[in-house]
């Protein structure tokens, strides 16, 4: 669908397209929402030839809360992340060389806008939803992610 309305537009848009590596921040809480900006991705990805780059970004735990929980929880934690990834990266419609996954810790939009800069990310598509009283009072990853960004930002609700 991405392809016809880009072929209206520009008909050697199939020849040039810019966007060949393209990053996907996927929520593993409500992974539902990243389904749309994953379809966009790949359709960008189907007419470069590009890659696909799906990244999750765990929350630091406060030192403090650190002595209650297990010595194995971070690794735990990580490996869980990592295979959940790896879980909606199997179903992405390229090859498998097309796409990579991959967990990170820390603040959600500098840790997505840090791997950005360092894959040289030509396009970041973002899932969203409708915003709520709180997004609006703190600002959202999105949005942030949208005034920061050194490439293409795209959102898909």
């Amino acid at each position: 669908m991405l392809e016809k309305r880009l072929s209206l537009f520009r008909p050697d848009a199939m020849e040039d397209a810019m966007y060949r590596s393209i990053m996907v921040p996927v929520d593993l809480a409500e992974a539902e929402l990243a389904k749309p900006a994953i379809a966009a991705a790949v359709s960008f990805a189907k007419i470069s030839g590009g890659r696909v780059r799906l990244v999750y970004v765990r929350s630091l735990i406060p030192v403090t809360y650190m002595e209650f929980v297990p010595a194995d929880f971070d690794s735990e934690q990580q490996e869980d992340a990592e295979a959940k990834l790896a879980e909606i990266a199997a179903k992405v419609d390229l090859p498998a060389e097309q796409v990579s996954a991959k967990v990170l810790i820390g603040s959600v939009h500098g840790e997505v806008l840090a791997e950005a800069d360092a894959g040289g990310i030509d396009l970041i598509v973002i899932g969203s939803h409708e915003p709520g009283m709180l997004a609006y009072v703190i600002g959202s990853n999105a949005s942030a992610i949208v005034r920061r960004a050194k490439c293409s930002v795209l959102v898909d609700r």
